[in-house]
């Protein structure tokens, strides 16, 4: 038996709500990005601080092609799977190293 909630549900608004999610994703890391190329640069270029600040930048390259990857496989998909488990792991140590390239700029 269904109820008036469950009749009301939009099934298209949980896929829309993890699409805006993973854009915010690829904001912020794009702010952490602009940062970290700023502080690397700010005082004079150094060796230490130019590899920290490619890194930071490689990463925030992986994170924007995988949120890119699972923003589109949310909008193909009329009930989208699941985001594959090494995806999601992808994402979590891509976010740890750029919050380390972050500390080793600040340090």
């Amino acid at each position: 038996m269904s109820t008036p909630a469950t009749e009301a549900r939009d099934p298209g608004l949980q896929p829309e709500r993890t699409r805006l999610a993973w854009r915010r994703t690829t904001l912020s890391g794009t702010v952490s990005a602009v940062l970290a190329v700023k502080t690397a640069l700010h005082g004079g270029p150094s060796a230490s601080g130019v590899v920290a600040c490619a890194l930071a930048c490689l990463l925030w390259l992986v994170v924007l092609l995988l949120a890119h990857h699972r923003i589109r496989a949310l909008a193909t998909a009329e009930t989208p799977s699941a985001i594959a488990p090494r995806h999601a792991m992808a994402a979590v140590l891509c976010t740890v190293a750029m919050a380390a390239c972050g500390a080793a700029l600040v340090l």
